[in-house]
């Protein structure tokens, strides 16, 4: 809507803007005015509805500005967004005109500094935890006494010194090697990797301490990465951490065989106690001053004790001649009693001997078979004559039923072609052969007629 009106009594035209042509020609202001533009800041009023656009503010310690990322942006997001969470955007700046709300749109969305980095040690963590690299079973003992240790560290940095410090102080005698690399920045990951890799194949140590000083997670990075956990992990030397402070906590921690909480806690883990090894010697020594005396004293004693028993040997060669002189007697009497008691033994057995002569009691066994053997031919001649009598009864009375003795006196068998006994004429019709057994021979015959009657 146009009006006139004066001032300092000049017309002049007035151009009035209404809300909605306000904003929107402020959003079309802004929106030329700014390219898609990268904001790190801090995520707070963080609304989700159910749509699944996003909705929130971002913010610094001065100033906010609201926030909205649409569902299609916020889909393939690989973290939930939280309030409080630092964050890195790219943006679109804009105004929402229904409120005149001056806001960004979110292209993108990603953690920022040591969220991300967080994120991506606990990713990492779990991997690696899944793949067995912190099993305890895989962890190799400690060397009580080492005979060298290796130190891989910033050979600047003051973990160096702090380790030297400390095991010079407990074990001077140890040597120490140091194996300098870089343990912050680029590149600082693969040079450790690398260095533990040739440590290991030097063999100049049998235990190594990898050890930086305190800082922020991204300065202890070079500590998180994968290949330091597997070049850790493969070493066949034993490997003891001091990385930081004894909050902080490193993936390398969790592959090492042993973690110490700060650099120098490393140093005293892995050295031996000079004041501790010196009592222990002390005490050592003072026990062995006591066995060997006491082994002495009882040495002493036996030696006593043998000279007390130790005879001269003239006198031990008569007690031996006497002995043996004993002993031949003895042996004589024993060869005596032997002979004597054989001799009786012999006696005996030939008395018994003959009182078991076979000769004697072959004359009877002679005489007995003779007796049996005529028993036994008159017994066999009375049973063979029986036999025959038998026999002979049985012979006539079997020929009385023989059909042989009835085909004697003139009667015939007739069988037909099948070897069937003909009883009947009726069995047979004229033409039918058959065959006729005569006391001597057969007739093989064929019928003429057949008449059934006697007449």
């Amino acid at each position: 809507m146009s009006t006139f009106g004066t001032d300092s009594g000049n017309q002049e035209f007035r151009n009035i803007y209404n809300v909605s042509r306000l904003n929107r020609e402020v959003r079309q202001l802004l929106d030329g005015g700014f390219p898609l533009l990268w904001l790190e800041a801090e995520i707070s009023n963080l609304v989700r509805p159910a749509s699944g656009h996003l909705y929130f503010s971002l913010k610094d310690d001065k100033a906010q500005v609201r926030c909205a990322m649409f569902r299609n942006r916020n889909l393939n997001l690989g973290f939930k967004p939280q309030n409080g969470m630092q964050v890195l955007v790219r943006a679109k700046v804009t105004m929402y005109e229904p409120r005149g709300d001056f806001q960004l749109i979110i292209e993108h969305l990603e953690e920022a500094g040591a969220g991300a980095l967080r994120r991506a040690f606990d990713e990492l963590k779990l991997r690696l935890d899944k793949e067995g690299l912190f099993n305890s079973a895989h962890k190799k003992p400690l060397p009580a006494l080492p005979n060298s240790v290796g130190v891989i560290t910033s050979p600047s940095g003051a973990a160096v010194r702090d380790i030297i410090t400390t095991l010079k102080r407990r074990f001077p005698s140890l040597p120490i090697i140091v194996y300098p690399v870089s343990v912050q920045g680029e590149g600082a990951g693969p040079q450790i990797a690398e260095m533990i890799k040739r440590v290991n194949q030097r063999g100049e140590c049998d235990i190594i301490i990898l050890a930086r000083g305190g800082g922020s997670l991204e300065d202890l990075w070079a500590f998180n990465e994968e290949i330091v956990a597997r070049a850790i992990y493969a070493s066949s030397i034993p490997i003891v951490t001091g990385v930081g402070h004894e909050i902080d906590f490193t993936i390398a921690d969790f592959v090492a065989d042993q973690r110490a909480p700060t650099p120098t806690a490393a140093a005293e883990l892995i050295s031996p106690d000079q004041e501790e090894w010196l009592l222990k010697l002390k005490n050592l020594s003072q026990r062995l001053g006591w066995l060997m005396k006491n082994q002495l004293r009882q040495q002493q004693q036996a030696v006593t004790n043998l000279e007390k028993r130790l005879q001269h040997p003239g006198r031990r060669l008569h007690n031996m001649a006497q002995r043996l002189d004993e002993l031949e007697l003895r042996l004589q009497r024993a060869g005596h009693n032997l002979l004597r008691h054989t001799r009786s033994r012999l006696q005996h057995s030939h008395e018994r001997l003959q009182q078991h002569n076979p000769a004697h009691r072959l004359l009877g066994l002679n005489e007995k078979n003779h007796n049996l053997s005529r028993r036994l031919a008159t017994a066999m001649q009375h049973s063979f004559k029986l036999r025959h009598q038998t026999l002979y009864r049985l012979v006539h009375s079997l020929d009385a039923v023989s059909p042989l003795a009835t085909l004697g006196r003139g009667y015939a068998i007739v069988t037909n072609e099948k070897g069937q006994i003909i009883r009947q004429a009726k069995q047979l019709k004229t033409g039918d052969p058959v065959r006729t057994r005569l006391a001597e021979g057969q007739l093989y015959c064929q019928v003429t007629e057949v008449k059934e009657s006697n007449e």
